[in-house]
Parts: C-alpha cells; structure tokens; sequence
C-alpha cells in the first residue's frame, strides 16, 4: 500500500478526489483553497522560461547538422496545421449530429454581456499581424519577464544557431548551461512533489464556486466536448501512434502522471518542464523536443481546436442563428488561422472566441455569455486533449524526420527504464557519442 500511495500520479489522483468531496461538501471552505492551485501554477511558470531557454539552446549548439533545423520546424508546422485542422472538423461533425443547443431559444437582447467586456475589448486588438509582430520581443529581457513562450523560443533557436557556428569557442558556455539546465530539471522534480497540493487546491475551488447544478442545464454541451476529444486521441491519434511505431496506450501510461497533473491544474503548461524531459527519456532528441513541445502550444492546440467549432455552433443552436454549410465551412477556415494565436494570453480561449465570431458577423458574440458558467468544467479535458497531442506530436515528427532512437522509446514506453531523463553534460563523454539530430543520415554516411 506505502508502494502505491508513493506514486505521484496515485497522489493526484487522490487529491483530486479530496478536493472535489471538499468543493461538494464545503463550498465557502473549497473556493478560498484557489492559492493552493494558483501557487502551483506559478511556480511552474517560473520554471518554463529557462527550462525552454536551456533545452532549446544546448540541444541546436550541439547539432551536427545545421540545415536539418529548418526542415524539422517545416514538417512540424505541417503536421500542427493538418492535425489541428481535423480536430477542428471532429468537433464540427459532433456538434452538427448531436444539436446541444437546439431547443434553448435563447433571446440575445435578454443576455447580460457586461462579463464579457474583458475579452471583447481584447479581441479587438487580437490581429494576424499582432500575432506575429509579438513574437518578436522588443528587449530579450522583456521576453523573461513577461514569459512569452514564442518570444523565448525564438531567442533561443537564434542564440542555439549562433553558438553552433561559433564552434569550440563557444564551447565552455554551452557547457555551463548544459549544468544549469542539470540544476533546473531538478527545480523541476522539487516541484512537482507538490502537484497533488495544486490539484487538490484547484479542484476544490472549482467545485466549491460553481458547483455541480450549473453542469445540468449544459451537460449536452460538455458532453459533447467530452466525447469528441475522446474520439479525436482514439481515433486521430491513435492511427498517428501506430503509423509512428507505439501504441497509444502505453504512451498514455507513460505519461500517466503529467496527465493527472493536468487533470487537477485544468493547464498543460503545468507540466510542459516533465513533457520535455519525458520526451527526451522517450528517445526524441534534446533539439527536436525542446521545440516541439513549447510551440507545440500555440501551433497544436487540438484540444481547444475542438472546443473552438463547438462553442461556436452551439452558440448559433442556442440562438436559433442560421446557418448554411457555406457558413459553417467559413467558421472552420477562420479558426484554422485565429486557433494558431492563443497561447500565453490570459483568457485566450475566450479572447480567441470572441475575435473569430466578431470577424464573422453571423453569430452573436453576446451569446458567450452562455458558456462562462460552464467553461471552467470543459477546461479539463481541452488541457489533457492538447497534452496529449502535444506529445505524440513530438514522438510523430521526431520519427519523420529520423530523430528518434525507436528502441530507447520502446524501453521507455514498455516500462523497463525507471529513472527520469538525465541530461548529461556533453564534456563527460566523447564527441563521437554525442546524438545527432537525424541518426538515420549519420548510419547512412557510414555506409
């Protein structure tokens, strides 16, 4: 029983349950428990900047293999833009078949809209041209404060090519962050002892502010949300695991405990320090997981992809707004594009929301109002959706492009290694050990 209970994931998984008694049973008590879940959080938070920093930057100075970085980021955005894109039209084709907002007859002039003014006034701002401009920072140093992931990540790919070409004389610096990044991966573990405090936390004051009676009245809707994430892992992502080499259901096994840490916090950023570190044990190379896996977050966000055409059609059910095929198909094209721009915004699935219905001019944006109740109890299922697409994303490309070690992954994924990805400095072992970023082309040299 001690063995099991000493597992994170089972710990989360209890607190989770405590939480949500807490929420039920004690509401006031629930709700003033939300520090212990924004704590969490922020210390997360404060670990994603150097983490993607150190990842980024040691894994391309120590490339091989320079011309292979475009390539990679090439194939990565069409795979984001294709898998994205299917998940935006699951969640059409589930909305359309299931109707859970047909028979509301919602009155827009009656809906009250003041709560919505945060993220109208935003979505004014919230451009193509905006959204491109801001991933470049004005200062580097803006970039860490303000934690801008897209921001960091382009500094960083700059500075990983820059030393590259420096060769050996940029060697002893490269080494040096190579420790530092030793020494965060372990601030990382710290922290994540405290992931069943978060969960229980964040559960709680979900529970306890909202309850479970504001679910009844648009259960139709969140199951709706609910059963096409599900239909998306299993049957999008399942295929894309296979075709990869693994299976679906050792990967989720594999990453079981990144996924309740997501199910209590409602944040796949809660666990995007693990994911990186998971892929890496899994056999993707340090390069190609310390890309993939931040922009991952604003490139892949099937899961909020999904709730994005939902939203957005139930709206117009609920309102009785009509729609042809001609205007759905529009719906989907815009939130092809403005789904790409959500991440690091505050409120960003709403902001995102209300920027695309906005641009359309068909359905109400008034009619948001209606999902604000409820929005907080699909968050769950939008993050672990866009953990897990973000993982087997990462392990898809690696495999496409020759970056991943297949029989370092099958260990991994089989369970038979124990011990977390350790990232050892370059200097304690010979160059000619050093992984390549494409191994294939390396073999085929030799040949």
């Amino acid at each position: 029983m001690k063995r099991i209970f000493g597992k994170l994931y089972v710990q989360v998984l209890v607190a989770v349950i405590l939480g949500a008694l807490i929420g039920v049973l004690v509401p006031e008590t629930g709700t003033a428990l939300k520090p212990l879940g924004d704590a969490f959080i922020k210390l997360i938070k404060m670990l994603l900047a150097p983490v993607i920093f150190l990842t980024v930057v040691t894994g391309i100075a120590r490339m091989e293999n320079m011309k292979e970085l475009g390539r990679v980021g090439f194939r990565a955005l069409i795979y984001f833009e294709v898998v994205s894109t299917l998940a935006l039209v699951i969640g059409l084709i589930v909305v359309d078949v299931f109707k859970p907002g047909a028979g509301m007859n919602v009155d827009v002039a009656s809906l009250d809209t003041s709560s919505l003014a945060t993220y109208t006034t935003a979505a004014r701002h919230a451009s193509f041209m905006d959204f491109v401009m801001g991933i470049i920072p004005d200062t580097i140093v803006d970039a860490f404060a303000k934690g801008n992931v897209l921001q960091i990540l382009l500094f960083s790919i700059l500075l990983g090519i820059a030393l590259a070409h420096v060769g050996p004389r940029g060697k002893v610096f490269v080494d040096a962050l190579e420790s530092l990044m030793q020494g965060m991966f372990r601030i990382v573990n710290m922290v994540m002892r405290l992931a069943p405090i978060g969960a229980f936390g964040a559960i709680a004051f979900t529970i306890g502010k909202y309850g479970f009676g504001s679910l009844f009245s648009l259960g139709k809707l969140m199951a709706c949300v609910y059963l096409t994430c599900a239909v998306f892992v299993v049957f999008v992502l399942g295929p894309i695991c296979r075709y990869s080499g693994f299976s679906l259901w050792k990967f989720l096994k594999f990453i079981k405990e990144e996924l309740f840490t997501v199910l209590g916090t409602s944040s796949s950023e809660s666990v995007l320090p693990q994911m990186i570190s998971k892929m890496e044990k899994a056999g993707v190379s340090k390069p190609v997981a310390g890309m993939i896996i931040p922009s991952g977050l604003t490139f892949n966000p099937d899961g909020q992809a999904i709730y994005y055409t939902i939203a957005a059609i139930f709206i117009a059910q609920a309102t009785n707004t009509p729609l042809t095929l001609a205007d759905q198909l529009i719906v989907l094209a815009v939130l092809m594009f403005t789904s790409k721009g959500s991440a690091g915004v505050t409120g960003s699935g709403f902001i995102i929301l209300a920027a695309t219905l906005a641009s359309l001019g068909t359905i109400p944006v008034a009619g948001m109002v209606l999902l604000l109740g409820v929005d907080r109890f699909m968050s769950e299922a939008r993050a672990i959706t866009n953990t897990i697409g973000n993982g087997v994303g990462t392990m898809a490309i690696a495999k496409w492009v020759g970056a991943l070690d297949t029989e370092k992954m099958h260990k991994a994924l089989n369970g038979e290694v124990e011990e977390p990805a350790v990232h050892v400095s370059q200097t304690e072992k010979p160059a000619s050990q050093t992984a390549p970023l494409i191994p294939s082309l390396k073999r085929a040299a030799q040949n």
